[in-house]
């Protein structure tokens, strides 16, 4: 394509050429988002069903949940299309509607992990205080704030990039982003720069030091406590902690890629890194909530039909013990 002209589609050119494992990829790729779908589906299904996951904790991992099939739809459908075509094109509308989708589930899921960490600083600090400020409204206006602010500064950020002139039409990934775009420009990008990066430092840096400063906080607090109470707490924080791990190692891979040459990189190594984003955080939240929280673990083996006529023991919900603990850890 000349320069100084657009085009009405882009290519994407990280498809490395594997012959016919190409369909061995697309099913296992169809499989992997089977799982997300399910996994995640179950998990939103048992918290809204069941009353005594209507606390604050379990409806932020619903968020979580929502959040994973809203990212992971907006990625493995054209992914899947690609694998079995053979231009791996993409119209520009298209490519800026993706990019949006992608964006505001990485965003999202960021400031949700931000207000877990609020939520789980108030349940080990302040257990005496967590009811009252941990109300309804207040998780209403927390997951407002979760899904507004990414959203709106996305906007602004695709709204510029679509007003670009491009020189040209090949995007270093298996799929749209933004900066990929703007690298494209035939003029300079100052403003698209200055807004990413008050993008990047209110929804990446300020929850990540947020989230630094409450578990600084919590640990604290559990310095001088006894084994049982940092064994309750460590047992109701370390999913948070490993799904926090997870996506920020997952996110500096994508950001790392956006400002790297993938070019210098060995192409299947640049294709996994540019996966690692929007495939493992879905994948696995589920399964870390799923199976490390005895509340969820519960509820979904009582699903299980072979389960069903089994009588299981009742128990408090376990939200509702690791707060009871806190509290009275707290009087003495």
């Amino acid at each position: 394509m000349e320069n100084g002209t657009d085009s009405f589609y882009f290519r994407f050119t990280m498809f490395v050429n594997i012959g016919s494992y190409y369909y061995v990829a697309f099913v296992f790729s169809l499989l992997l988002y089977s799982f997300i779908v399910s996994a995640n589906l179950v998990i939103i299904l048992v918290i809204s069903r069941k009353r005594s996951l209507h606390q604050p904790m379990y409806m932020f991992i619903a968020l979580l949940s929502v959040n994973s099939l809203y990212g992971s739809t907006g990625f493995f459908p054209r992914f899947l299309m690609d694998l079995v075509s053979d231009s791996h094109l993409i119209s520009r509308p298209a490519c800026f509607i993706q990019t949006y989708v992608i964006y505001t589930y990485g965003c999202c899921e960021m400031t949700i992990l931000g207000i877990m960490a609020y939520d789980r600083y108030v349940a080990v600090c302040q257990p005496l205080h967590y009811h009252r400020q941990m109300t309804s409204r207040t998780v209403f206006n927390l997951l407002v704030i979760a899904w507004f602010f990414p959203n709106l500064f996305l906007t602004v950020i695709i709204s510029l990039s679509t007003k670009l002139p491009l020189c040209g039409n090949e995007i270093q990934r298996v799929y749209c982003a933004n900066w990929n775009v703007v690298k494209l420009s035939c003029v300079p990008t100052s403003v698209n720069n200055a807004v990413g990066m008050l993008l990047t430092i209110s929804i990446v840096f300020l929850p990540l030091l947020f989230v630094l400063f409450t578990y600084l906080r919590i640990v604290v607090v559990c310095w001088n406590k006894s084994a049982e109470f940092k064994g309750k707490v460590l047992q109701s924080c370390l999913p948070h902690i490993v799904s926090f791990v997870i996506y920020s190692i997952a996110g500096f891979c994508d950001i790392a890629l956006s400002r790297y040459d993938p070019d210098e990189l060995n192409p299947f190594v640049a294709v996994i890194l540019s996966l690692e984003f929007v495939v493992i955080p879905p994948v696995l939240n589920p399964l870390v909530y799923g199976l490390k929280l005895p509340e969820i673990r519960r509820h979904i083996i009582r699903m299980i039909p072979r389960y069903k006529r089994k009588s299981v023991r009742t128990t408090p919900p376990y939200f509702m013990t690791v707060i009871s603990s806190t509290q009275t850890m707290g009087t003495h």
